[in-house]
């Protein structure tokens, strides 16, 4: 089983704000995305670029993955924003507005050219209705390892608005493009986090969401507040429940009597084997996220 890194939060932080750029150091997220793109104003963006490279650089971050959102390649600022952010070596970078797999071939041939670590990956912002559309051929990109494609970020605020859509509760016009995407994430073997939560005071409905997610088959909930780093790692985490029922199913298919089965009886139900696999991964995972809590 490839090794798993827990991504339940991932946490938004403005590039132009240093005190929020150190504050991470101290927060409980899996991951921290320090933003050029939509958070920095415009006479702020190479500013904003320094500063982030040169914290990524000085380090100080943990156990936290470090993520830098470059602006898009055709933008004024996306060619520095990219050469900046490889120079950094962050453990990605995000890339916005991802709507064709040769978008990431364009980013892959760059950082060919600039010499970018290997340990440095690519994430794709999925959040357009091309992107939905294209999902499967962007997600297929993870197979050139030029393009280092390892994740997709749902950004539903930019997706809403290109399809004129409303973000209300239960997100039932946001659900077939999610699990359009997701499908297509896990087809490829690419992890996959949905979008934010844009209602600070609304814990129920961020816990809601949250759920929703988790359930769709989401690895985890990118966020915009330290508030929500809890919620979204208690639901993204498996349950004491699940945990214990993983364990109870992963040992009974190392019985010698059953190594070679491909369904058994436990428990008064039939448990096949890829109910042994769910089993590994969710203890994999909880095992993971055991390492870096400790």
């Amino acid at each position: 089983m490839i090794p798993i890194r827990p991504r339940r939060s991932a946490l938004y932080m403005p590039g132009s704000n240093a005190r929020a750029i150190e504050k991470a150091k101290t927060l409980a997220a899996d991951v921290v995305i320090f933003d050029l793109e939509d958070a920095v104003a415009p006479d702020l963006k190479a500013q904003a670029r320094e500063h982030v490279c040169a914290a990524v650089q000085a380090g100080g971050y943990g156990r936290r993955e470090v993520v830098i959102r470059i602006n898009a390649l055709e933008t004024p600022w996306g060619e520095a924003d990219l050469a900046a952010a490889v120079s950094a070596a962050p453990d990605a970078i995000l890339v916005p507005k991802v709507s064709s797999a040769e978008t990431l071939a364009a980013v892959g041939l760059r950082l060919r050219k600039l010499g970018a670590a290997e340990r440095t990956r690519i994430w794709a912002m999925i959040e357009t209705p091309l992107a939905i559309l294209r999902a499967e051929s962007i997600a297929s990109a993870a197979h050139d390892v030029d393009t280092r494609l390892s994740c997709f970020v749902m950004g539903t605020n930019d997706l809403a608005k290109d399809a004129r859509s409303r973000l209300l509760p239960g997100r039932a016009a946001m659900l077939p493009w999610l699990m359009t995407a997701l499908a297509a994430a896990r087809a490829h073997g690419v992890d996959i986090l949905d979008g934010v939560y844009n209602t600070l005071s609304d814990e129920s409905g961020f816990r809601a969401e949250c759920e929703q997610g988790r359930d769709c088959g989401f690895d985890g909930k990118t966020v915009i507040h330290p508030d929500q780093i809890g919620t979204a790692n208690a639901i993204f985490a498996p349950s004491e429940h699940e945990i214990e029922s993983a364990r109870t199913i992963a040992a009974a298919f190392e019985q010698p009597e059953n190594r070679a089965k491909g369904a058994i009886s436990l428990n008064g139900r039939m448990v096949e084997r890829l109910h042994a696999e769910m089993a590994r991964r969710t203890l994999a995972l909880a095992d993971a996220i055991s390492k870096q809590t400790t």
